[in-house]
């Protein structure tokens, strides 16, 4: 039946038969012994005769469709959750960078609305200095205006100005 799918040359060709030729044969029975090799490597390891020991290594033993579940399931599941994780690793990586370029957007205009705070205060304290620089020179004019010092009278002969005004000033009360 399968000399019949497999399609017949005429003439001068090839015919195709079941035989197959020596050498697939040796490379076959190579490929098995390393195979073998690589199995006996594998099981003579020491963390798999641990594994093997241990209670689910026994159950994954007894249960030879089960170990092949889990095990297609592990190799399966690799590189979706290796996308995962470097999904998460870049989405880390990001923010971290997105946090870092926010936190210096803030500082920056946090520091210009700083600045422009402190300019205004700066005006508003020259202002109001010159404001009450202006109102202390117009009150003490205003003051000397209205209230004007009196002129000082002949000194008597002690030099004391103001004794001699005191002195004058009693007397006229005790003479009335």
């Amino acid at each position: 039946m399968v000399e019949a799918l497999i399609p017949k040359e005429t003439g001068v060709g090839f015919r195709m038969t079941k035989e197959e030729p020596p050498s697939t044969s040796k490379d076959l029975q190579e490929l098995q012994k390393k195979l073998s090799l690589l199995v006996e490597s594998i099981q003579n390891n020491s963390k798999m005769v641990a594994f093997m020991k241990s209670p689910v290594g026994q159950y994954l033993d007894r249960h030879p469709f089960m170990a092949l579940t889990v095990l297609v399931f592990v190799v399966m599941s690799a590189i979706p959750v290796g996308f995962f994780l470097l999904i998460v690793v870049l989405t880390s990586l990001a923010a971290f960078v997105g946090v870092i370029l926010l936190e210096g957007l803030v500082i920056s205009v946090g520091g210009l609305s700083l600045l422009c705070v402190l300019c205004g205060l700066s005006f508003v304290s020259l202002a109001m200095s010159g404001t009450i620089i202006v109102s202390y020179v117009v009150v003490s004019s205003l003051v000397n205006y209205w209230f004007p010092p009196r002129p000082l009278t002949q000194q008597n002969s002690s030099g004391d100005c103001q004794l001699a005004m005191k002195s004058a000033d009693l007397e006229g009360l005790y003479q009335e």
